[in-house]
């Protein structure tokens, strides 16, 4: 059996210290839910991630 690569992220907003639920291969803008803040970029592949990952869920 295969196991996938890609996995989602809890993370924390640096900025206002909101806490929400990403894909690491984001391939728009994540922007905050709550302040609007850029929190991950994409990249082509794995996203840039520029918020505090608290937790790696599989």
């Amino acid at each position: 059996m295969w196991e996938t690569r890609s996995k989602f992220l809890r993370v924390r907003c640096r900025d206002c210290g909101n806490e929400q639920v990403l894909f690491d291969r984001a391939a728009s803008t994540v922007t905050c839910l709550v302040c609007n803040a850029t929190i991950a970029e994409p990249t082509g592949g794995k996203a840039d991630i520029k918020a505090e990952v608290l937790e790696v869920l599989s």
